[in-house]
């Protein structure tokens, strides 16, 4: 099972830098929690664990983030990078396609043409997103018209279809009602079983209600990285318990 090791990692963009000598070691099938104030790095650091980005102009990283041991940014190819961690966004962002077809697209892109299979692929991936039930009689209609939780689960869904070792979800409840937030939060310690999960949320008590561990970040760096129970219950740095204790933020 997948495991992300983040050693001495700095991100600039120009001469702005937004990431501070990052050391963690994310553990395989537990749900990591990235908590912080708005514009602290934890979202540029998610971002940094599939390369979002390259795509970033001037945008320069040093350091190791580690998966399995091969250096992401050395190492691996981003093809199969992409396909190893996947990502979830804060926004459901459905292709403006079926439903089936949004779900076939990254397998499809990776080479499975086979009908049977990519059926398959579908079923197992809704299925898995735990919204297989809702979806399996309208597969040909459009992602568009779901619901915003349904279309996150699709989303979900997708990411899921290439079979990732790893899921990067960046506050993907954020836009949602909170009955869908329940859903998600439900199908997010379902999916640590088979999955590594790391995830950005503004909402502490989604951290505490989900997550084994979370780091706290300020100002590009991390200030504590603990237990979830203990970091809460007992944090060790005071930026931390001025924080959780709603005195910043």
């Amino acid at each position: 099972m997948s495991k992300l090791v983040i050693n001495h990692l700095d991100l600039y963009y120009n001469d702005f830098q937004a990431l501070k000598n990052i050391n963690l070691e994310i553990e395989a099938n537990e749900i990591t929690a990235f908590i912080g104030p708005s514009g602290c790095g934890k979202s540029t650091l998610l971002k940094s664990l599939n390369r979002m980005n390259d795509l970033v102009k001037n945008c320069r990283i040093t350091g190791q983030v580690l998966l399995d041991g091969e250096d992401l940014y050395r190492d691996i190819d981003i093809n199969v990078l992409r396909k190893k961690v996947g990502m979830v966004f804060q926004k459901p962002n459905p292709f403006p396609m079926s439903i089936y077809d949004n779900i076939a697209f990254g397998p499809r892109t990776h080479g499975i043409h086979n009908k049977t299979q990519l059926d398959e692929v579908v079923e197992k991936s809704l299925r898995q997103a735990a919204i297989w039930d809702e979806v399996k009689d309208r597969l040909n209609k459009s992602a568009l018209g779901m619901s915003g939780g349904q279309q996150q689960r699709l989303c979900i869904a997708r990411a899921l279809a290439v079979e990732p070792d790893i899921l990067l979800m960046d506050e993907p409840t954020s836009a949602l009602d909170p009955i869908s937030t329940a859903k998600i939060e439900e199908l997010v310690i379902e999916l640590k079983k088979k999955y590594t999960i790391v995830i950005v949320t503004h909402n502490m008590q989604q951290a505490v209600r989900i997550s084994d561990k979370t780091a706290f970040f300020l100002l590009g760096e991390v200030v504590e990285y603990n237990k979830t129970s203990q970091l809460f219950s007992l944090p060790q740095d005071e930026r931390t318990e001025n924080y959780i204790t709603g005195r910043f933020g």
